[in-house]
């Protein structure tokens, strides 16, 4: 079910209010052969949590891979319920327009922000330079290049989630506190060089903003979730990479990088989170 009420709006009011990717060519008249009505999102609200009701509460970092089939619908490139972009697009709207603040890499608990700069430089076009052979002289040349951000490159969201054990709902509310874009790098030669974190955002910030816009259903085209939902009903799959422990050390930091060390971590991930989901039949029994 969609959330929030809804109030028919002509197609080009739709695109003035939504529109978040300048390249997308919204429809000037009504695409569809009823009255189409656009649902005005609000975020699913949290229920209160005091600190004297939590009896036991985790840190939890997990990845999100946008290959992963279950997690496709961060790979749709967007449509007029979309504001015709991406996931990133929408956040990166927002961003420059100062309507959210994006915080730095060092760590994961927003102390710095990113500046207006920073932020353009991650998503504004970049003036570049490629060497190339010169083809009358044969000697090596600087030539300059327009180096445009594509969102494409995004293959991977980094959240931090919080579990909590409420002793007034007698459950484990499991809530995101931080989601951070993960980019691929490449060189001026198309070589691959790595991921990189871009930024990191407090999620409760981003909520309001992402229940306006709607994830792709490849199931039923007239019933879509808000990008608030998807996230709040844990729609996507990702996997464990750090509980916080007093080493404060990451599942990679424990096992080798190589095929064998990689397959014990998903395993140990697995692990970790049945564990973590079992936690509150142990709560009942204490």
């Amino acid at each position: 079910m969609l959330a929030g009420s809804s109030s028919a709006q002509p197609p080009e009011k739709v695109a003035e209010t939504l529109k978040i990717n300048n390249n997308y060519q919204y429809s000037i008249t009504n695409d569809g052969s009823w009255e189409r009505i656009h649902p005005v999102g609000k975020p699913i609200p949290w229920q209160s949590i005091k600190e004297a009701g939590i009896l036991w509460k985790k840190r939890v970092w997990r990845e999100i891979d946008i290959y992963e089939k279950l997690n496709m619908p961060l790979r749709f490139e967007g449509d007029e319920l979309t504001g015709g972009g991406m996931l990133l697009e929408i956040l990166a709207y927002y961003l420059k327009d100062n309507k959210l603040y994006a915080y730095t890499v060092n760590n994961d608990r927003f102390g710095q922000k990113l500046t207006k700069e920073e932020i353009s430089a991650k998503f504004d076009p970049q003036i570049d330079s490629i060497s190339m052979e010169d083809p009358e002289t044969g000697l090596t040349v600087k030539v300059a290049t327009n180096k445009e951000f594509n969102p494409q490159f995004v293959t991977k969201y980094r959240i931090k989630e919080d579990w909590i054990f409420d002793k007034n709902t007698v459950s484990i509310n499991v809530r995101i506190v931080g989601i951070a874009p993960i980019i691929d790098i490449y060189d001026n030669n198309g070589n691959y060089k790595g991921p990189q974190t871009m930024f990191w955002l407090y999620y409760p910030d981003v909520r309001k903003y992402l229940a306006q816009y709607f994830v792709y259903n490849d199931a039923n085209d007239a019933h879509r979730q808000t990008w608030d939902e998807y996230f709040e009903q844990k729609c996507y799959s990702a996997k464990i990479t750090k509980i916080s422990n007093s080493l404060n050390q990451r599942l990679e930091d424990i096992y080798n990088t190589d095929d064998k060390g990689k397959t014990e971590q998903l395993y140990e991930a697995k692990e970790l989170e049945t564990q973590m989901r079992n936690k509150e039949h142990d709560m009942w029994e204490y």
